[in-house]
């Protein structure tokens, strides 16, 4: 390959791409739109006043009593006592669609009197930030109010916090690796797929093939242009995922081949999708039918844990799925090797593409 024929023909596609505010909408700011969206929904946008199930195990207790005479007063919930007969409250919590619950244990009182420390279990739905951030200050601030009546005694009244069958991390956390997949994938495909099939059409190819310009050099071009628009992508939707909504995710280097072999994987996709296919109508519905599963299925809007078994399967044969993974990977585990693994199935798939698409493109059409 000739670097000097790539850069010319890269600069001619990127003049051409940049005057294009469709182009330039769905690449950059139709994201940002999405993680706006999502995460005004997943970050609990509105009211502090939030709805506290409440579940107590010593009820006989004027103890306990005092405890929940205390946190009804702060005025920032409003308690819903759950029968003990109910069973494990966080099973009740999920069944029923509720956000918080908190449990008094039987012994609670009893431990308060003896001088030992004595826990209350606080649940709560990391997907509704704003009423567990409600639910957590109200029983924090009855917890302080409770132990300072308690005589001037140390704080013996404790608690620990779980999360409502959900991981550590919330939706925002795993919004900004999962649209920055969606950007990977989106922009790249769909471009290719119109792209290589209106050129053929137009017989722009043809007029190619008489330069001496390559179809590797045409591709890698390309690669190269959508590979810089990911990270200014990928930057953008950060800033606002951590400067907006608080989410976890962060830059990390780790994040950079995937940055790079994503868009290597879909450009060469897209070429292929399009060289493929005998018009653009064909080629539209044949890259619709390659993207549209893995915008759904490869935790782009939700974790694939979440998933069941079945779909979690379907997940996994999806190329996306592991850039997905890989990005949740570094930004939000740390976990390297898991990482290292992604990275290699998408080089390898990578490679492959780019030579089938090579192999099945052609300047002229016999």
């Amino acid at each position: 390959m000739n670097p000097r024929r790539i850069i010319a023909d890269f600069r001619i596609f990127a003049l051409g791409f940049v005057r294009n505010s469709v182009a330039l909408f769905f690449s950059l700011f139709f994201p940002i739109v999405l993680i706006v969206m999502f995460g005004a929904i997943y970050g609990g946008i509105g009211s502090a006043h939030a709805s506290l199930a409440v579940q107590d195990n010593d009820s006989a207790s004027p103890i306990t009593q005092e405890f929940l005479k205390t946190l009804n007063a702060t005025g920032a919930v409003t308690l819903n006592f759950v029968s003990p007969d109910q069973g494990n409250l966080s099973t009740y919590l999920t069944n029923n669609s509720l956000t918080a619950g908190l449990v008094i244990p039987a012994n609670f009182a009893a431990r308060i009197q003896a001088g030992l420390p004595a826990n209350l279990t606080l649940y709560t739905d990391p997907a509704s930030t704003g009423s567990a951030g409600a639910v957590q200050g109200a029983v924090g601030a009855a917890l302080f109010a409770f132990n300072l009546q308690l005589a001037h005694s140390p704080a013996l009244a404790g608690i620990s916090t779980h999360n409502v069958g959900s991981p550590v991390f919330t939706n925002i956390d795993y919004l900004v690796p999962g649209l920055m997949g969606f950007s990977i994938l989106v922009s790249p495909m769909f471009a290719m797929v119109d792209l290589t099939s209106t050129y053929r059409k137009d017989k722009l190819f043809r007029q190619l093939s008489l330069t001496p310009l390559t179809k590797g050099e045409w591709l890698t071009s390309k690669i190269l242009w959508y590979v810089g628009l990911t990270f200014v992508s990928a930057a953008l939707m950060i800033a606002v995922g951590d400067g907006i909504f608080g989410a976890h995710a962060t830059l990390s280097w780790g994040m950079v081949p995937f940055l790079i072999l994503g868009p290597f994987f879909f450009v060469s996709l897209g070429m292929l999708a399009g060289a493929v296919s005998r018009t653009p109508e064909t080629a539209a519905i044949v890259g619709n039918v390659i993207s549209f599963p893995m915008m759904f299925l490869s935790g782009t809007f939700f974790p694939v844990s979440e998933f069941g078994s079945a779909l979690q399967t379907v997940a996994r044969v999806l190329p996306l799925y592991y850039v997905i993974d890989g990005l949740n990977a570094v930004m939000l585990f740390n976990n390297p090797a898991e990482a290292l693994r992604d990275a290699a199935i998408v080089a390898g798939l990578s490679v492959v593409v780019f030579v089938l698409a090579l192999l099945a493109f052609k300047w002229r059409d016999e």
